[in-house]
């Protein structure tokens, strides 16, 4: 860089200062330091390292330097809006404009801007939703759940909130990627995230209907100033572009920052700078004071179980036929026993239709046909509404776990040892507020201490996830899991280490809230020091699980494997019982006893304590 272009550099950084100072008392590096000047910024700063935004498009700043300089984003923000006579840079980013306004620059003149006016008319925002889909466990995107935003209207009624705006943060991923590919990019932030503004009932019908989600609605304890500074910060959203991260800088983590704009000394992102829940989240609101008392909106898998339940077996057969085309006509059912059959049939076949994209042109006029049978009958609805479940999401366990471990082995000293794991939940763990039969965890660490008395490595989970989702007369679902990473097994000498990637697919039958069995067959391939070389695995897995009260789980399991390629053994058996007791929300005792054969048979009683948080 030349003399004269450095020159030129301090001579403009120097009028823009005397500028900014001839408005203001306050100077500018202190107002680019402001908490909330960094929350518009999209501003981190990372122990002992300089600022960055998290915006990665360079739309979103003035300045050449605005994504790592917030002064010199500043200072360029300044010299537009004094520039700016047609007002397009204030009408492209009113929120910075308001907020220097109201503090600082207190003569600048009122923001004027007929665009965001008629938006915002055409949105007539009076309150603000934040809505929880649970967990999808067929996606890995949304295998924690997901969260948005709704706008409720000053006119809305609940008959009226599906035609409301709904406020979503997603990746925009390449459509010829595979599942594996999204998965990959996903975790390595390699798609654009994007705000966008849609109908709710998109979303409702993609959660609710599409993927059989169950639905959370907490209405947000805002103001009407609150609600109007978190739509100008969305405007100016227009121009913000984000790498999507799935584990951290994901949907609602975004949502979080967006919030927080509601008022200066909201900080609702600060706890979340390694990973980003949406259970999580959504209790850091609740502690906040921002949530009031959550709606539940069952899923129409959800509303097809609960009518289920309240019919014969013969009910639900005659409903199975009228699913099917059968003709009511030709079941001659009185108008008592023909509503109940009639909106089963009508649940059933709408299910089917979302959940197996059926043909349009082939279900629809056979779903308005079944509508108009039940017109025919002026009888209220016999079916009682599926029941809210007792837990919400945001009274569930957190989901980072840390313990303390007593291991006592047959065949080598016990020893204690410490775990912790990043996320999320496992089958054992307290039910409330998550998907009954569904387990993912990320990162599940344990270290015992060795007869030496140092560390070392006895477990390592990477992956470890479970859908056991039960197949019975309404539903046809398969079940899966997947585990990878390493741990110890027993051998004639010692506990070596193995790293393994082992995976199943079956069925499961039962309630996942009471009592539920599954048998899966299975795979597994793993190598390290106490094999050969790798050694790969065919065979099957079964367990029970129950939920003996809110607060026990019991839960027996098997696995075994023929191993093709080990000369010396040719089988590998795993059989566990377990025990877990919620002590507290956040607490939990869990007692297990395990017996292996492979290379050498061993006896284990492990007795775990678990704070999770």
């Amino acid at each position: 860089m030349g003399f004269y272009s450095i020159m030129r550099g301090i001579l403009l950084s120097s009028c823009l200062l005397f500028s900014c100072l001839a408005y203001s008392t306050t100077p500018t590096l202190e107002i680019a330091h402001h908490p909330y000047w960094l929350k518009l910024g999209h501003y981190n700063q990372p122990f002992l390292s300089m600022y960055e935004s998290e915006v990665d498009s360079s739309e979103f700043f003035f300045s050449e330097v605005g994504k790592t300089d917030p002064h010199a984003e500043l200072l360029a923000t300044i010299a537009a809006f004094k520039s700016d006579d047609d007002n397009q840079a204030k009408c492209r980013f009113p929120a910075r404009y308001n907020w220097l306004k109201e503090h600082f620059f207190t003569n600048w003149p009122a923001l004027s801007c007929p665009e965001i006016e008629t938006w915002q008319q055409l949105i007539n925002p009076k309150g603000m939703t934040l809505v929880f889909p649970t967990a999808f466990m067929n996606d890995p995107s949304s295998m924690f759940g997901h969260t948005l935003l709704r706008i409720d209207a000053k006119d809305q009624t609940r008959s009226r909130e599906l035609i409301a705006f709904a406020v979503n943060f997603a990746a925009e991923p390449d459509v010829t990627d595979n599942a594996a590919l999204y998965a990959l990019k996903g975790i390595i932030g390699q798609y654009p995230g994007k705000f966008t503004l849609m109908p709710y009932y998109r979303k409702v019908r993609e959660y609710n209907d599409l993927e059989s989600r169950d639905i959370w609605e907490y209405k947000l304890s805002l103001s009407d100033q609150e609600i109007q500074r978190v739509l100008l910060h969305l405007w100016e959203m227009q121009w913000a572009t984000f790498d999507y991260f799935f584990v951290d800088e994901n949907c609602s983590y975004q949502l979080l920052a967006l919030l927080q704009l509601a008022r200066d000394d909201l900080s609702l992102t600060a706890p979340f700078s390694s990973h980003a829940i949406p259970s999580d989240t959504v209790a850091a609101l609740k502690q906040h004071g921002l949530l009031q008392t959550p709606r539940y909106r069952a899923a129409s898998g959800t509303k097809l179980i609960n009518y289920e339940s309240q019919l014969t077996e013969q009910q639900v057969y005659l409903a199975r036929l009228l699913r099917d085309g059968v003709a009511l006509d030709e079941l001659s059912l009185a108008p008592e026993q023909a509503v109940p059959v009639l909106e089963m049939a009508y649940e059933w076949l709408n299910y089917q239709y979302y959940d197996q994209g059926l043909a349009r042109d082939a279900i629809a006029p056979r779903l308005t046909k079944l509508l108009h049978q039940r017109s025919q009958f002026h009888v209220v609805s016999p079916f009682k509404p599926a029941p809210k479940p007792r837990v919400s999401p945001d009274n569930g366990h957190g989901s980072s776990r840390v313990g303390v471990i007593f291991n006592d082995y047959e065949h080598t000293a016990s020893r204690f040892g410490l775990t912790y794991r990043v996320a999320y939940h496992d089958l054992l763990d307290n039910p409330g507020g998550f998907i009954p039969g569904a387990q993912i965890s990320f990162f599940d660490l344990e270290v015992n201490q060795g007869s030496n008395e140092n560390l070392h490595l006895e477990r390592l989970l990477l992956i470890d996830a479970m859908s056991l989702a039960p197949d019975n007369g309404l539903f046809n679902s398969w079940s899966w899991n997947v585990r990878a990473g390493f741990d110890r097994q027993p051998t004639q000498t010692k506990r070596e280490g193995r790293l393994f990637l082992q995976g199943g697919y079956g069925k499961s039958f039962g309630d996942a809230s009471h009592l539920q069995s599954y048998l899966l067959g299975s795979s597994v391939v793993q190598s390290g020091d106490l094999i050969d070389s790798v050694s790969f695995g065919l065979g099957s897995e079964a367990g029970v699980i129950w939920q003996v009260t809110d607060s026990q789980k019991l839960a027996l399991s098997g696995q075994a494997f023929w191993l093709m390629n080990e000369p010396s053994v040719d089988y590998q058996l795993t059989f566990s019982a377990h025990w877990q007791i919620a002590l507290a929300q956040n607490w939990g005792l869990r007692s297990s006893a395990i017996y292996q054969d492979w290379q050498r048979s061993e006896q284990q009683f492990k007795l775990q304590l678990f704070h999770y948080f």
